[in-house]
């Protein structure tokens, strides 16, 4: 009885065998490697002191459904020890945040950004698409500002609460760090929620601790 590929099984010499293994590892290094490159975006400028941290977006940063010292921007502030501007407008899409945007970096002169926007506009079924390609010129402007920046990323509320495709698609584009979950687990857990799309007082305690471990983690504190 003759194998199935038998012919070629025999024509690999021991040596030549060797040879393809070497290669063929090789190349899966080859890949991790490349597949590697993508995943970590850079190291942010350390601040300094005096530097003031910009958090713009809408009512998910002005602080809907808590006090105004309870929003996620007041809590950063104390505790990583820098100012941190809170520029939430509840109710903006990202079409308005985009207008509105270069008078505040004028204004406050920030080193690094925290960007929360564009869930109003899927509230709003305003498209996915130009959410996105708001979100991406936001971050230009930012960074031609002279400021560096992150992202939070926010649910399309539905079924599931998972954060929208598109906020992981633009920070892997443009290698800008995210943290794309903390805003929905808090949102699926009514012990840190005042209504079905904004945090109490408890959760603003908890993107503010993300947002810190996300400053540390790529070198901004």
């Amino acid at each position: 009885m003759t194998l199935p590929f038998s012919g070629i099984r025999q024509s690999i010499t021991p040596g030549s065998f060797t040879t393809a293994r070497a290669v063929a590892f090789g190349a899966v290094l080859l890949v991790l490697a490349l597949a590697g490159c993508g995943e970590d975006p850079p190291a942010l400028p350390k601040l300094a002191p005096g530097d003031v941290v910009l958090a713009f977006g809408n009512s998910l940063t002005f602080g809907t459904g808590a006090k105004r010292e309870e929003s996620y921007p007041a809590v950063l502030g104390r505790r990583i020890g820098f100012e941190v501007v809170n520029a939430g407008v509840p109710g903006e899409v990202t079409a308005n945040g985009l207008k509105r945007l270069p008078a505040v970096l004028e204004r406050e002169n920030p080193k690094l950004v925290v960007l929360c926007h564009g869930g109003n506009d899927m509230l709003r079924k305003k498209g996915i698409g130009a959410a996105e390609q708001n979100l991406r010129e936001m971050i230009g402007i930012i960074r031609q500002h002279g400021a560096s920046v992150v992202m939070l990323g926010v649910p399309n509320f539905g079924l599931f609460l998972n954060t929208a495709e598109f906020y992981e698609t633009v920070a892997n584009d443009l290698g800008v760090p995210i943290d794309a979950e903390i805003i929905p687990d808090l949102l699926g857990d009514n012990e840190f929620k005042s209504d079905h799309i904004h945090p109490n007082a408890k959760g603003y305690a908890r993107i503010a601790e993300a947002v810190e471990t996300l400053l540390r983690e790529h070198g901004a504190l």
